[in-house]
């Protein structure tokens, strides 16, 4: 006789496997049979498909329901749910279709993904009051090289391949809109939640670069060296303006 322990890990195997264990249950046909255990087969199958919607809105609407369910079961079957919270059922999406990019009508499918997944993490991360000029202005002259500066916990930086962000924004607001094919543009998004709702905006080579040596803990000096070392002639000016815009949107948080 099976103990409780056992025949909940094959009952789970089951699910996972999407067909019943053998001997699992004693009226096997009947319950197989489009209820009991298929039912269980189904749900499970249909909560995670659910789950991976919500956080790919815009990707399951470009796609259309039923060539979003096609791809949400291939991953499900390769990358099974592991995380207590179903939040975060789809966190290895876009490494998935960026491995088979067959699975897309278009490559800049891939990128409106990126755009979902990091929006969703940004308005998820935690809250974190925004510094402000005022903060700054008992800093002494000599102590500036040294600061350093943290951006928000919810500061995404993604790389794109294509201007897409005029078709996640319409696609977000309108399942049914419509739109014109997106053009190339290599660049990077940068998305941040600094109250209640998240905002967004590209960044040039130069400002991604500075911004991600911020986030590696590098101080003001380091990020004018960073800036030199991009080409730009005035990197102390450069780099102040710079956080005088990162400070206006509510980019940097307070230590």
């Amino acid at each position: 006789m099976s103990t409780l322990a056992d025949l909940q890990q094959r009952f789970q195997q089951s699910i996972l496997r999407d067909h019943s264990t053998p001997g699992l249950f004693a009226a096997e046909g009947a319950l197989l049979a489009g209820g009991g255990m298929g039912v269980y087969l189904q749900a499970y199958r249909a909560r995670l498909t659910a789950a991976l919607g919500d956080n790919f809105l815009v990707l399951q609407r470009a796609l259309g329901d039923d060539a979003f369910a096609v791809l949400a079961h291939a991953y499900i079957d390769a990358h099974p749910s592991h995380f207590r919270s179903i939040r975060w059922f789809g966190h290895r999406l876009v490494e998935f279709l960026a491995a088979a990019p067959e699975r897309l009508p278009h490559p800049a499918v891939l990128d409106l993904a990126r755009m979902d997944w990091a929006m969703r993490t940004a308005f998820d991360a935690a809250d974190a009051a925004a510094l402000t000029a005022d903060d700054l202005a008992a800093l002494q002259l000599e102590d500036w090289p040294q600061r350093r500066f943290t951006p928000l916990p919810s500061l995404q930086m993604i790389d794109l391949a294509w201007c897409v962000e005029p078709i996640w924004k319409a696609l977000d607001a309108d399942a049914a809109t419509t739109s014109e094919e997106p053009k190339p543009l290599a660049h990077v998004l940068l998305i941040w939640r600094p109250t209640l709702d998240c905002c967004w905006r590209s960044s040039d080579t130069c400002e991604a670069a500075a911004l991600r040596a911020l986030t590696q803990g590098a101080s003001f000096a380091d990020c004018c060296t960073v800036i030199a070392e991009s080409g730009v002639p005035e990197p102390a000016q450069t780099a102040a303006a710079f956080l005088q815009r990162w400070i206006a949107e509510g980019l940097l948080g307070k230590e």
